[in-house]
This record gives structure tokens, C-alpha cells and sequence, in this order.
């Protein structure tokens, strides 16, 4: 099992930046990959963001050049750092661990950005 706990999440000003952070605690050594996801108001689950153990990084159009993704391998922990945050940004986002085989989530950080 891998256990995922979330942080960072809060209101903003459209604009503004927030970072999120993932801390992640048990059998990581299975892991190959790690990403956000993130939840609009009455819309369903989407992916924003992921990186490889290896360090690789890839993003959903809607965030390219404003999200960044990065690991602290020492720490174990996953972050995600947003930059000129839209309205259309809120959302809950969820912190996603997985490999082949196995997939695990955090319980959600809800982030809010006002016009």
C-alpha cells in the first residue's frame, strides 16, 4: 500500500500562485510515476500533470507553461507549483502514485481562484 497526503490548497486572486504538495509514505518503491489530477465543480475527474521516477514531466494543454511538476526523492514528496491561476483552476486536485498494476490517491485539496 502507498499512502498520499495532500497539501497547500486555498483560496486565490486570479493571477496569484499556489503550490501543492504530496507527501507520499509506504511501499513507494513500487511506484514509477506520479501526477495530479484535478476535479472541476460538476465536471469529472481530469489529469493536469505527471512525472516519471526518472524525472520526466509531461502536461495537460490547459496548464502548459503556467504548472510546473517536480519531485523531492528525497522526501518523498511530489509538488506542483501553479503560476497566473485562472478561475477555470478550481478545482479539487488530487495527488495519483502508480505503476502498471497499482493505482493510489490522496484525498483531494481544494483550491479556489477568484476573478
Amino acid at each position: 500500500q502507498v499512502q498520499l497526503v495532500e497539501s497547500g490548497g486555498g483560496l486565490v486572486q486570479a493571477g496569484g500562485s499556489l503550490r501543492l504538495s504530496c507527501a507520499a509514505s509506504g511501499r513507494i518503491f513500487s511506484i514509477n510515476a506520479m501526477a495530479w489530477h484535478r476535479q472541476p465543480p460538476g465536471k469529472q475527474r481530469e489529469w493536469v500533470a505527471s512525472i516519471t521516477s526518472g524525472g520526466s514531466t509531461n502536461y495537460a494543454d490547459s496548464v502548459k507553461g503556467r504548472f510546473t511538476i517536480s519531485r523531492n526523492n528525497d522526501k518523498n514528496t511530489v509538488y506542483l507549483q501553479m503560476n497566473s491561476l485562472k478561475p477555470e483552476d478550481t478545482a479539487v486536485y488530487y495527488c495519483y502514485a502508480g505503476n502498471v498494476v497499482e493505482r493510489y490517491w490522496g484525498q483531494g485539496t481544494q483550491v479556489t481562484v477568484s476573478s
